[in-house]
């Protein structure tokens, strides 16, 4: 008999789930952890799918709120009403970065410019630099309205904001702003000051990810491996959506030619085009001086335009883009 009391107790343990007397606080503390930390959506969201209980307390705000640039890197292709509801979720639980992902997501491919501009603002009150960038790009373009819409100042203000703290995309769009005197009074030695600074950066990042590239206990001495700096899942998300063929620019409409940026225009001749071969177009001076350092410097080539207009040459011999009005006119 106490024998069979024994095997009882000892089924009855091995059937019982340890998981359920686990406190909801440790499992959220858990899962902020994996939040943050996920290299993809996928490897957040399976967790969704485990149990009711990991369903529920994985939606929880406090584990949403925490949920970093890769959790929220939702891609073009997969893009559904379940990948909008649940960036928004994590907007209501207040994720800056839901912020400015759901926010450049809305203005630039749904067409919602107010509700996109009002999401990356909440971002950028909170200190995100790729928020305030953004919406200086916003501001230099006046991009969602009129050329009347531009504001430089604004424009180098929030581009300086993001610069100081660690942008370097924003670093050096402020330092081309300095050297040609755009929005800002010209301080040529001020502007290349903060250029070397942005492209020193530039190569720190690269370095710091071609150390850590190895092959057992030893590291690649072939800098051929050394990796690009790695796109924004924003800025992929934007050059997919529209690359994809999923939906079509309107008519007169380009995008940036800088293959990192993504950006469209809002309306015709908004981006500044190259003032030799007049066939590429930049959202910004930083978009324009990566694409000529990566690959344009090789491929521009003059039209006759270049007769009459004479092109401008940057001080670190790139072709200085120009700007068209409304008319087709150069300015």
């Amino acid at each position: 008999m106490t024998h069979r009391n024994k095997k009882q107790r000892l089924e009855k343990n091995h059937n019982h789930n340890h998981f359920d007397d686990l406190p909801d606080d440790l499992i959220i503390s858990i899962l902020r952890k994996l939040a943050s930390s996920a290299s993809s959506p996928s490897d957040f969201l399976t967790v969704l799918s485990t149990c009711k209980r990991l369903n529920r307390l994985a939606l929880h705000p406090l584990v949403l709120s925490k949920a970093g640039p890769q959790t929220l890197a939702v891609t073009a292709e997969k893009w559904s009403d379940s990948s909008h509801k649940f960036l928004k979720l994590c907007v209501n639980a207040g994720n800056i970065d839901a912020y400015y992902a759901l926010g450049m997501i809305r203005f630039y491919c749904l067409q919602n410019p107010v509700s996109g501009a009002s999401l990356m603002a909440k971002a950028a009150i909170k200190s995100h630099a790729p928020a305030l960038y953004s919406l200086s790009v916003i501001q230099f373009n006046g991009s969602g309205g009129s050329k009347t819409d531009k504001n430089l100042r604004a424009g180098v203000a929030l581009c300086a904001r993001s610069a100081y703290l660690g942008h370097v995309d924003a670093l050096r769009e402020l330092g081309h702003c300095l050297q040609d005197g755009y929005g800002v009074p010209r301080d040529v030695s001020e502007g290349r000051r903060l250029l070397i600074q942005a492209n020193a950066r530039e190569l720190a990042c690269s370095l710091r990810s071609y150390l850590s590239l190895k092959s057992g206990d030893e590291i690649f001495t072939d800098l051929s491996v050394v990796p690009v700096q790695e796109i924004h899942p924003v800025n992929r998300f934007l050059k997919d959506w529209f690359s994809s063929g999923r939906v079509d620019l309107a008519e007169g409409l380009r995008m940036c030619s800088h293959g990192g940026c993504g950006r469209p225009e809002t309306r015709a001749h908004e981006f500044r085009r190259c003032s030799v071969c007049g066939k590429v177009n930049y959202c910004s001076r930083g978009c324009q001086a990566l694409d000529w350092r990566a690959k344009h410097k090789i491929e521009c080539t003059p039209l006759d335009l270049w007769i009459a207009v004479p092109a401008e040459i940057g001080d670190h011999g790139e072709v200085v883009a120009v700007e068209i009005d409304d008319n087709h006119g150069e300015r």
